[in-house]
């Protein structure tokens, strides 16, 4: 999940569930420069040449291409739902593994992850895959770095969905100064020699430091990844009055406050393994170093501060999801940050993990939203 920085809705109650088909055990051989479409009912795996090494990804159906970026901490297999509704609507559906996540490239230099890496790792996918543009889909962290490809690349990437993250430009103050002071402590009073201490620490704060999310998280991935689902899912997310799971207790761990004993009803006992092998496998810090690397975006993206994002786009987001309630005014501000902006769309009751916990009214939203951009229908 990103952080927060420095409408009229559609809403439903409706639910859906679908039976995942668990991860094939391997990947194909790198992708040749240009790769054919599978055929529309098959999912593919392909290895693509990158900056970053290779990408890993999974696509599904031929035409338009449908670039899908998944968040914090999932993989390609958060779009389980979507890949087989947007091949059987007409396009070319791609999800990839962002790198440091699942069978792509894990640099092992922290500044690898900042966002302009990113970005170019998303336009070697579409050029390998033979398409001149794509439309491209991101959740949590992948909204941003969908947002900041539309930005930086719109002669690729010509349409934008943002699902659970809103878009908000860059600029504005030093995100690790920021964060580090929310968490309950005080600023220095003037005259003092220092800050009263914070009763507690933000997770963003906390993910930063190198190696020590890692210690709390990888000794028991599984059960670390279940807890934090069901933290952020609306069926089993803390009562209002209960301690923030977004906040580290002084001495403590992130875990102390998420939920036990029960998953959310979007996951699995099969899709929780799908996601818990994979960080078994590759441990956490490729994920985590995206966290490492917002200072460096900061003076990175500094010459694009204030910008809008003026391609057609579209968010959906769910109305308890912190994300959408944090950031509130981006959301408000979105007619203006993202021009093209066709809808916003708060759905009634969901929560983080918005295309997993309502895959049926992502799928019509993103369908029905792609159908109408000019060039890009079936």
């Amino acid at each position: 999940m990103p952080p927060p920085p420095p409408f009229p809705t559609s809403t439903s109650t409706s639910t859906s569930t679908s039976t995942p088909t668990p991860t094939p055990t391997s990947a194909s051989a790198s992708a040749s420069a240009l790769t054919p479409a599978p055929a529309p009912s098959t999912r593919t795996h392909r290895l693509i040449p990158s900056p970053a090494g290779r990408i890993h990804l999974v696509e599904q159906g031929s035409g338009p291409v449908v670039l899908l970026v998944h968040g914090f901490p999932e993989s390609w297999y958060s779009w389980r739902h979507q890949l087989p509704a947007l091949a059987a609507a007409g396009y070319r559906a791609v999800a990839i593994d962002v790198r440091g996540y699942g069978r792509s490239s894990r640099p092992t230099a922290v500044e690898a992850y900042r966002m302009l890496d990113l970005v170019a790792d998303n336009v070697a996918v579409v050029e390998a895959l033979g398409g001149e543009s794509a439309v491209i889909v991101g959740h949590d962290w992948g909204a941003n770095i969908a947002a900041m490809s539309a930005l930086l690349r719109p002669d690729v990437f010509h349409a934008v969905a943002l699902l659970s993250v809103p878009y908000t430009p860059p600029g504005g103050p030093r995100p690790s100064e920021v964060f580090a002071r929310m968490g309950g402590g005080a600023a220095a009073e003037p005259g003092t020699a220092s800050a009263k201490e914070p009763s507690e620490e933000f997770y963003v704060s906390y993910f930063q430091q190198p190696g020590r999310a890692e210690a709390e998280i990888e000794p028991d991935v599984r059960g670390w990844l279940a807890g934090f689902y069901a933290a952020l899912s609306a069926d089993t997310m803390p009562a209002a009055d209960a301690p923030d799971p977004h906040f580290v207790g002084r001495g403590g761990t992130m875990r102390d406050r998420f939920p036990v004993g029960r998953l959310p009803g979007w996951l699995g006992e099969d899709d929780l393994d799908v996601f818990a092998g994979e960080f078994e496998r590759t441990g956490l810090t490729g994920a985590l170093n995206r966290y490492r690397n917002m200072d460096r975006d900061w003076a990175d993206l500094a010459d694009h501060t204030g910008a809008p994002v003026p391609q057609p786009s579209l968010f959906i987001g769910g109305t308890r999801d912190p994300s959408t309630t944090w950031l509130a005014d981006a959301i408000a501000a979105q007619p203006t940050t993202l021009p093209g902006l066709t809808a916003t769309h708060l759905l009634d009751g969901a929560g983080h993990f918005i295309q997993q916990e309502r895959a049926e009214q992502t799928n019509h939203l993103l369908t029905t939203w792609l159908a109408a951009l000019p060039g890009t229908s079936r």
